[in-house]
């Protein structure tokens, strides 16, 4: 190569540093520039200012799906002072058919320009209303959300509880599925998975099962695509604190969100779940939150970072173990004593406990470590920062609704510290090398969906003993459930047919 080819480079090279720059300030000035909102009137000039022509109404069900209604953005001032109308009885989870008249209530603080609509488009998440009571519908997900934090301000305990998920997810090709009385199948693909490398054109960069963590390019194939996703959710003021390709091949990733107060990032993670999707759908790719969609690799889960404060101070932070205070370790107690009932509503599908099996780091020993990745909670040690200590549960997976899964679990924590649950002693062993008299003490996570649904059923009095969830919330939520289980146990499966057919 010559100097002049040598020098050309280096400027294209140092261009290209600059465009990179120049985006990334663009995304903090996208950040700064973007309006606080705060009330009705500030809403109203946000959609303004913005040039908006349709108004999105968003809200989630039980199980935790997104839903939207939508109107021209000339009624908004309309929808702020009286809501919206919608047919409860059709939505999951809530109103029977003589009951099925509701309101969606728009939440100012939630505004955010949707960038996946063709039309200007301001969307907002919603609060749900019984139109005669008057009252916020006390089986509306975020309805339990917001009374969870009320509880935790009444309580004297802390004022504020910071979360932060970590949300795992595949990023798929392609992906086709069915099921029917006559047979049933699945096929996910992507281009960058171990299985690829014996079709024609395969350049061997491929990603091996288990080696995902961290690759370079070309084998990591979608560091672009997870920029974009970045992106697009810090446009709508999601702050984003890294992100990254994850273990398993297939792509995998991890897009981890900055803490927030518990309401704030349950909502911001049903906005983040929207974004990823719909920015892989720009690529022609697919995203899913299944916990399990391969067999023999690695699942998907979200470990919950979790903190309380009061008046500005963290309260985790002492000189207990792995630096932790009493009302942290009471916190971890109340944890591990519900942890068998938190995992039906933080692990809520039957595929969520194919996640949930020793040998792929999978969290489902009951106990707590400072190190210890098998442990379903860990004490991250990454700073001495008091304002970093924090617990983190390491059993929940994204395919949990965050408004129901964030506020049993700090019910749970909380239930500990007020009834100064010891958590036992902690474990920094390698459980892999343990001894079967040191492990059968070691008690672990359900098996199943159904024994998940039976903790519950027998513990939910932390839940409901605050007023937070109802008994009949919690009756409905495991009769659903149970049907689940019920109606998958009764399908033949593929591996069924594999072992059984020539017997």
């Amino acid at each position: 190569m010559s100097t002049t080819d040598l020098t050309m480079q280096t400027k294209a090279v140092r261009f290209e540093d600059t465009v990179a720059q120049m985006k990334a300030r663009e995304v903090i000035d996208d950040l700064a520039k973007r309006p606080i909102v705060t009330s009705a009137a500030q809403l109203i000039e946000f959609a303004k200012a913005n040039q908006t022509t349709m108004l999105d109404l968003t809200f989630v069900d039980v199980p935790g799906t997104l839903q939207h209604t939508s109107k021209p953005i000339h009624e908004l001032e309309d929808v702020l002072s009286g809501g919206a109308g919608f047919d409860g009885s059709s939505i999951r989870g809530f109103q029977q058919i003589e009951e099925s008249d509701m309101l969606l209530i728009p939440d100012p603080t939630t505004a955010m320009l949707d960038a996946f609509k063709g039309e200007g488009t301001l969307s907002v998440l919603c609060d749900v209303k019984d139109p005669v009571s008057g009252q916020f519908y006390g089986n509306s997900p975020r309805t339990i959300a917001r009374s969870a934090v009320e509880f935790l301000e009444s309580s004297g305990v802390a004022d504020t509880a910071y979360f932060g998920p970590e949300a795992e997810f595949f990023i798929f090709d392609s992906v086709r599925y069915g099921s029917a009385a006559n047979g049933a199948s699945f096929e996910v693909d992507s281009n960058e998975a171990i299985w690829n490398t014996n079709k024609s054109g395969s350049l061997g960069y491929a990603i091996r099962h288990k080696e995902g963590y961290f690759p370079n390019s070309p084998a990591d194939t979608q560091q672009d695509l997870r920029s974009e996703m970045v992106r697009e959710m810090e446009r709508a003021g999601i702050k984003i604190e890294t992100f990254h390709h994850e273990v398993a091949t297939a792509g995998q990733a991890e897009i981890d969100m900055e803490r927030d107060t518990m309401l704030t990032m349950a909502d911001k993670l049903i906005r983040y779940k929207y974004i990823v999707r719909n920015v892989a759908a720009r690529y022609g790719k697919t995203v899913t939150f299944m916990p399990k969609p391969l067999w023999g690799d690695n699942g998907s889960g979200m470990h919950v970072h979790q903190s309380l404060w009061k008046e500005g101070r963290p309260l985790f932070a002492g000189n207990e173990y792995a630096g932790l205070s009493p009302m942290a370790l009471n916190y971890i107690g109340g944890l591990l004593k519900h942890a068998p009932a938190l995992c039906a509503l933080c692990n809520p599908t039957t595929n969520s406990y194919k996640r949930l099996v020793p040998g792929f780091e999978a969290p489902v020993n009951l106990i707590y470590s400072a190190r210890n990745r098998s442990a379903a909670i860990r004490i991250p040690m990454y700073s001495k920062n008091p304002r970093a200590k924090r617990v983190e549960f390491r059993m929940p997976d994204a395919a949990a609704n965050p408004y129901l899964a964030f506020s049993a679990l700090l019910l749970a924590g909380l239930d500990g510290i007020q009834k100064g649950t010891n958590p036992g002693p902690h474990t920094d062993g390698n459980l892999y090398h343990m001894s079967a008299e040191e492990l059968k003490n070691i008690k672990h996570a359900p098996a199943t969906l159904g024994d998940a649904l039976d903790a519950l059923e027998a513990d939910h009095e932390f839940l409901t003993a605050t007023g937070v969830f109802t008994e009949s919330f919690i009756a409905s939520y495991i009769e659903g459930k149970r049907a689940e289980v019920a109606d998958e146990s009764s399908r033949p499966t593929a591996s069924e047919f594999y072992r059984y057919y020539d017997v």
